[in-house]
């Protein structure tokens, strides 16, 4: 189907402007807009949609939002914080979305920030058709930190594959030390397999550990690529041989190994079934996820 037609601009000091150029009174509305860079920019620009789709009288409106910002901010770890996954999740709410569609949350629990409903989907399929296309009879699923633990495992169950993880401490907001290897990675292919690369820092400090613990090749899985600049220059330097991504954020390669994969059958078959009241859970259910 064609894109609707909706005018989205900035004045001369800033604001935000969004206007739907089509009637949409009665519609079920899908508004797409991931979170990132610049972050505050873009999400201002999803709440001002949502607000006019709701004020045109559509009957009902979900953000489809592939990369949710702020999703680390989701708990109190330090005193005097805010927990901005929530604040952003009642923002969104307050502004008249009636669900929410998004992909690889940085931590479930954000589900359940929300006050409507939320269709959590998942990259790893499009990993898995992507992997099975290089597949190695020593691939070994790593996790770069002791969090993606998981997530990893359930990449290992459904690849029949061994698993490990790389314990690491950090420094600094921007810097990440890798300390220790758990498992079996010597003359093994390794995925490495996590949510969202920013700094590259967690990554390439594993994928150096990982080479000189013995790794043949060492690869990334990472749904969501929101690259600074020092990533980029961490990841000239690394020994990471192919990072594989999604377009759920533009990604710029600036000539480094990185393949991006595309997210929008997953989303379209998603929109479709929430629109037709079908089970989207059922869609994405995969073995070991």
């Amino acid at each position: 189907m064609s894109l609707g037609d909706a005018t989205v601009s900035c004045f001369p000091n800033g604001e935000s402007f969004a206007k739907i150029n089509e009637n949409v009174r009665g519609a079920d509305v899908f508004i797409i807009q991931s979170t990132c860079p610049p972050t505050n920019h873009h999400l201002m620009e999803l709440l001002i949609m949502i607000d006019a789709a709701k004020r045109a009288s559509a009957s009902r409106i979900t953000a489809v939002i592939p990369f949710y910002g702020y999703a680390r901010q989701d708990r109190k770890d330090q005193p005097r914080v805010s927990i901005t996954a929530k604040l952003v999740a009642n923002l969104l709410t307050a502004a008249g979305a009636n669900r929410a569609l998004m992909m690889d949350l940085h931590s479930q629990q954000i589900q359940g920030f929300f006050d409507v409903p939320v269709d959590h989907l998942l990259a790893s399929p499009i990993f898995f058709q992507h992997v099975a296309t290089k597949r190695s009879n020593n691939l070994v699923v790593c996790s770069p930190d002791v969090g993606g633990i998981k997530m990893a495992a359930a990449y290992a169950n459904v690849l029949e594959s061994s698993l490990s993880f790389v314990a690491k401490k950090r420094v600094n907001a921007t810097t990440v030390e890798a300390v220790k290897i758990v498992g079996d990675v010597a003359n093994c292919d390794v995925l490495l397999v996590d949510d969202i690369i920013e700094t590259a820092g967690t990554v390439t400090a594993a994928a150096k550990m990982l080479r000189e613990n013995g790794a043949v090749s060492v690869r990334a899985a990472i749904s969501h690529c929101v690259l600074a600049k020092i990533a980029y220059e961490r990841l000239q330097a690394s020994a990471l041989d192919e990072l594989i991504t999604t377009n759920s954020v533009p990604v710029d390669p600036r000539g480094l190994s990185i393949t991006v994969l595309n997210i929008a059958p997953i989303l379209g078959e998603a929109i479709l079934r929430i629109n037709n009241n079908e089970s989207v859970t059922s869609l994405f259910r995969i073995k070991g996820v």
